[in-house]
């Protein structure tokens, strides 16, 4: 991607994680709370994949039994010139979907609200609970943030073979897709949905909703028309097919269980990021069709 033009967002937070422990304490302690919230809203295939990726991840999902090691997190803003390059590398990706939105958002007479990008590492706090690695980058519609341990980078290239700079700005379009669905109203009417479904039904709400926000994620980068350079939409392809629901599960050693899927298939994720890319409109993310 070609960053080097594009201003960093402002709107930043860095964690600093204390106490909790090692796999017993603060795993234990964090995401063992986070399961619940999981289920609520996802159901058990939810809680699935998290334990997948704790696979993945190389963690012991029986952690989770273990104690709950006390927690403080503090939070500041530093001056970027303190962050590491992934982490500015970051806030430019984020300053760049700040500008594409606001964009989009004014032709439509409305104003963007832009989230909020909190850096962490290994443990963290967030609005919807505790914060942890192992759940990789996710957005907290509660506080309307975004947490990344940007350890998930290295892991989406030793891991998961989605080198590069375009697999950042694919994480983190997709975050901010759900931003806009929070702020649109469309998380609530999907929240509610689920709420009347079956698991399975549930489930398949929940992958439509993550594969808009893959092609939220392709809206802001064929926005960006200085952004994109050859090898980039490869690239993006590549990480999608990684963070697929199937690999996942494949890579744990586990049959693919279409029913317990939370995010999509490799090609489905693949195919609406490369809509947005195609399009640029985001009326063109309509993965519901009507389902809600």
């Amino acid at each position: 991607m070609r960053l080097d033009d594009e201003q960093e967002s402002s709107h930043y937070e860095v964690q600093d994680g204390r106490g909790g422990g090692g796999l017993g304490g603060g795993l234990g302690g964090g995401l063992g709370m986070l399961l619940p919230l999981v289920g609520s809203r996802f159901g058990c295939g939810g809680i699935v994949v998290v334990l997948i990726i704790m696979v993945v991840m190389g963690m012991n999902p029986l952690s989770l039994i273990g104690g709950g090691g006390g927690q403080q997190v503090q939070t500041e803003r530093p001056a970027t010139g303190a962050l590491s390059d992934i982490q500015r590398t970051s806030l430019k990706v984020l300053g760049s979907t700040e500008r594409r939105w606001t964009d989009i958002f004014k032709a439509e007479g409305q104003q963007y609200p832009p989230p909020t990008l909190v850096f962490y590492s290994q443990n963290g706090q967030s609005g919807c609970g505790a914060a942890q690695s192992a759940m990789g980058p996710f957005y907290c519609p509660a506080d309307q943030r975004i947490y990344i341990d940007t350890d998930f980078f290295n892991e989406m290239e030793s891991r998961f073979n989605a080198p590069g700079d375009f697999p950042i700005g694919y994480i983190i379009a997709h975050e901010v897709g759900h931003h806009i669905q929070t702020i649109t109203g469309e998380s609530d009417k999907i929240r509610r949905a689920q709420q009347r479904a079956s698991e399975a039904e549930g489930n398949a709400l929940q992958v439509k909703m993550e594969l808009q926000a893959d092609c939220y994620a392709g809206v802001w980068a064929a926005r960006d028309t200085n952004l994109m350079e050859a090898g980039d939409l490869e690239e993006g392809m590549r990480a999608a097919q990684a963070i697929g629901d199937d690999t996942l599960q494949k890579s744990a050693g586990r049959r693919p269980v279409p029913e317990s899927f939370t995010h999509g298939t490799g090609a489905q994720r693949t195919e609406w990021l490369r809509k947005g890319l195609s399009t640029g409109d985001p009326a063109q993310c309509d993965t519901f069709q009507g389902a809600i």
